[in-house]
């Protein structure tokens, strides 16, 4: 009896070995949670440490563009400063791990449903046969495609993520260039203040030689002071700006202020913004429509939403489940395969297929809001720009004339026939009209940017090259975390 009952119990035990077993091989493969604390000491003390020299920025930039022949650069570009901006600023970072995620779901979404395995084990009051036990193993099959179209939503939402990558990248480029566009024009303008101030001080020596010897009234000489004054107050105001503008060039690269303190910065075109005819008017239209970095995230949510909308189309046709069961009942096995389906008795799945519907008509509209911003967007930068470059002509002209009128004083003065003064006063006039010119260049510069911005890529040589989802710039390797 004991060892009929013994022979029994293994039988009944069948279930819980083989589940037992199931768990232990899933045990083998399965990850660990790994702690990743953050140290918000360690953080800021990583960000302050951060420069323009390190080896992991040296790395970057080998493996993003050509590699400069020496190493830091003796000068700086604007291609060289959006690199390092790419190396270290911290909104890309984020924009990266998101393609990471978005990458690791495609993971997920390919992923076939695991089988069930289900056991049951009891007893009854009779002597004899006391064990009651059962084992089944269910496999469930997904119909009508789903993990494919699954699979295609999840890839085309990775390129989502790799445009808003590439989007996110040209918006950190549009801050450099900004950022530097006024860290010139701020340290151009303090010099032609300087200049200026100069002027005046000399100016009110002058007038106070001529008020001392009667020549002109008191006003004339209060005048020249309160303009000197002046000219003293702009000057500090201007080397406010420059620090300021400075600092907002370290932010939008993401290095501290110290970090390009001794970076010699060179952009030789910055004074001569390229003609309309150079850029090329139709070409830049033709990008607003159709190339721009937004457009073509747009293209891809479409296509996101396509794919989602024939994922919940295919979730109208049920799965089931189908498996061997086994049971051990009063001495007697028993053998089975069930299946199970679920019934679309009272609902087809209408609403998530309404849902991914209205969705697509949501991304299709969303795309022409995006090509009509893109155009308009493009004939306003451009009618800017043309203004912009007629005012920096005007502004050159009388700056021409201006420093003509400068090299006649001197000539006259060193002729005797006028005194400094006249000389000084066309000086001004230069020092002035310059400061003019310099507000145009500027002007012309930011409406350049605004051009740039409306096409979403760099429209003068030596600049980096047009973004795209594939950009190796924007995921070098190797690379290390800065």
């Amino acid at each position: 009896m004991h060892a009929i009952r013994a022979r029994k119990f293994h039988w009944a035990m069948v279930p819980i070995v083989a589940a037992c077993a199931a768990l232990g091989t899933c045990g083998c493969s399965m990850q660990k949670y790994r702690a990743a604390p953050i140290d918000p000491i360690k953080s800021a003390a990583s960000l302050e440490a951060r420069s323009m020299t390190s080896a992991g920025l040296r790395e970057y930039f080998a493996a993003a563009s050509p590699a400069p022949a020496a190493w830091p650069p003796a000068q700086w570009t604007l291609a060289d400063l959006t690199l390092a901006a790419f190396y270290y600023n911290p909104s890309l970072q984020v924009a990266r791990e998101r393609v990471a995620e978005a990458n690791a779901a495609i993971i997920t979404a390919h992923e076939r449903p695991n089988p069930t395995l289900s056991g049951k084990i009891g007893g009854e009051t009779a002597i004899e046969t006391p064990w009651l036990a059962g084992l089944g193993f269910s496999v469930p099959i997904e119909t009508a495609g789903k993990r494919k179209y699954r699979t295609a939503e999840a890839e085309k939402l990775a390129d989502v993520a790799q445009w808003d990558l590439a989007a996110t990248a040209w918006t950190v480029r549009a801050r450099v260039r900004s950022a530097l566009i006024n860290d010139l024009a701020a340290k151009q303008t303090l010099a032609a203040l300087q200049s200026e101030g100069h002027l005046r001080a000399e100016q009110v020596k002058l007038y106070q030689q001529r008020f001392s010897a009667g020549m002109i009234p008191q006003p004339e000489l209060d005048l020249a002071r309160i303009q000197h004054t002046q000219a003293i107050l702009n000057e500090r105001a201007a080397e406010g700006r420059v620090s300021v503008t400075q600092a907002a060039l370290a932010a939008a690269i993401g290095v501290p202020l110290a970090a390009i303190d001794p970076v010699h910065i060179a952009w030789p075109q910055f004074g001569a913004p390229p003609g309309l005819a150079a850029l090329n008017p139709q070409k830049i239209q033709q990008d607003a429509v159709l190339n721009r970095l937004d457009i073509r995230r747009a293209l891809a949510a479409y296509a996101a939403a396509e794919a989602a909308l024939r994922l919940e189309i295919a979730r109208q046709y049920p799965n089931f489940s189908i498996g061997p069961d086994y049971s051990y009942d009063e001495g007697s096995h028993f053998f089975s395969v069930p299946v199970s389906i679920v019934l679309p008795i009272f609902n087809h799945n209408q609403g998530p297929v309404a849902e991914a519907e209205a969705r697509r008509r949501q991304m299709a509209a969303a795309f022409r809001a995006v090509q009509a911003a893109g155009i308009a967007n493009s004939e306003q930068a451009l009618a800017k720009y043309k203004s912009a470059l007629d005012e920096l002509a005007q502004a050159r002209r009388l700056l021409r004339q201006s420093r003509s009128q400068e090299r006649s004083a001197q000539k006259s003065l060193d002729a005797g026939e006028s005194d400094r003064l006249a000389l000084n006063s066309a000086r001004l006039q230069t020092a002035i009209t310059r400061a003019a010119e310099l507000g145009a260049l500027y002007k012309a510069q930011q409406a350049l940017g605004e051009l740039e911005n409306a096409v979403q890529r760099p429209l003068v040589s030596g600049d980096i090259q047009a973004l795209n989802a594939q950009s190796p710039m924007l995921n070098p390797s190797p690379r290390k975390s800065p």
